[in-house]
């Protein structure tokens, strides 16, 4: 018996692409799983599912890309809160994704390294959340840049360790991560505001 498909708008299937496609990478490496198999999962033609996506590192770029976005939002920080309040906040709810896509996020760091599209856009949201923590702190210091790029570096590989060893509680890994970030600030000559 064969399966009906079901006629949607494009945003609509592109939307829900996005999204079985963040499950497909998640249980799958990206050599895993082949295009038929995805359009198969997804109810859809080989065909249509090239349609959105000309090729399978295009439907990875984008998944990945969509998770981003996703993580974007919901670590944008309050505008209204003094600096180290809106960092902390910041944080927090980076964590907490984190902790909730904990596979698609060990994904995203470990496909930085093999696939360019991949390390473009990692390489993009940390320009843009260093950018973040500068405008916060109000320098544009050289060795404060250096500081808050290499602590993001850090970040992540201290998120990686939580992730695997899960020894230590989301609030433990935000205070320990805080701490370097404001000593390596304080190492390059500046004091956060409070």
């Amino acid at each position: 018996m064969s399966k009906a498909y079901t006629r949607l708008d494009n945003d609509e299937r592109r939307r829900r692409l996005l999204e079985l496609g963040q499950e497909v990478f998640t249980r799958n490496a990206f050599d895993e799983v082949s295009m038929a198999d995805i359009a198969r999962e997804a109810g859809i033609s080989k065909a249509l599912l090239y349609h959105y996506f000309p090729s399978k590192r295009d439907y990875f770029v984008a998944t990945l890309a969509s998770g981003a976005a996703e993580l974007r939002a919901a670590v944008d920080p309050d505008p209204s809160a003094p600096p180290i309040e809106a960092l902390t906040g910041s944080l927090t709810a980076y964590l907490t994704w984190i902790d909730a896509n904990a596979v698609s996020y060990r994904k995203l760091i470990q496909s930085a390294a093999s696939v360019p599209e991949v390390r473009e856009l990692v390489e993009s949201v940390r320009a843009e959340t260093a950018q973040r923590i500068l405008d916060g702190i109000g320098t544009d210091v050289p060795a404060a840049r250096a500081a808050v790029a290499g602590w993001l570096w850090f970040l992540d590989g201290v998120c990686l360790d939580w992730l695997e060893h899960r020894d230590m509680d989301r609030d433990a890994v935000r205070d320990l991560v805080l701490g370097t970030l404001f000593m390596s600030l304080g190492a390059a000559g500046v004091t956060p505001a409070a």
